[in-house]
């Protein structure tokens, strides 16, 4: 009778695990649409972005149009790089300026990531942005691209190879990757 027992607690763990195994809870495939957002949270990010993104660029255009008139005056745009840094690092957000051009005025505005590279080959070709959905650290981020175009002949001050770029053609880019929560 004690051999029994053990043998039969063996038999019952057994079974369990096995259930367990066959459980669709423990497939891959649960596992993947447990993380896959909802739509109405893609959504609320896609409308986070699209706030921040009329928010900074109209920044950038009010600096440059009231604080920037000499070449030797701060740029909007590091003023841009300095934010940007400052919000990511506080945890809000994360969002770069990055270059489209190939001629980056300071080198780490360059696309980092095959994400970043992809947004600009996009925005070059003529879109407005580019998106996608991927998993930071297990959970869902929306990270969207969008174009930056010369929009002030003040720009060129800093960035003469600008002079040369057709109106609404995309120059640079903000780089966002935010919680879709």
């Amino acid at each position: 009778m004690k051999r029994l027992f053990p043998l039969g607690m063996l038999a019952l763990l057994g079974a369990v695990w096995g259930i367990a195994a066959l459980s669709p809870l423990g497939t891959a495939a649960e596992k993947d649409a447990a993380r896959k957002p909802e739509n109405a949270a893609v959504e609320r990010a896609r409308k986070q972005i699209r706030t921040l993104d009329h928010i900074y660029k109209t920044t950038v255009v009010l600096i440059t149009d009231k604080y920037v008139n000499k070449p030797d005056d701060f740029p909007a745009g590091s003023a841009a790089v300095a934010l940007f840094k400052s919000v990511t690092d506080a945890g809000h957000h994360k969002v770069r300026l990055i270059d489209a051009t190939g001629m980056p005025y300071e080198k780490a505005n360059v696309a980092r990531d095959d994400f970043e590279k992809e947004g600009v080959r996009q925005l070059k070709s003529g879109q407005a942005s580019y998106e996608a959905i991927e998993s930071v650290d297990g959970k869902p981020h929306l990270r969207t691209v969008t174009a930056v175009p010369v929009v002030s002949k003040k720009c060129i001050m800093c960035h003469p190879h600008y002079a040369d770029a057709k109106s609404g053609a995309a120059i640079g880019a903000i780089s966002y990757s935010v919680p879709i929560e």
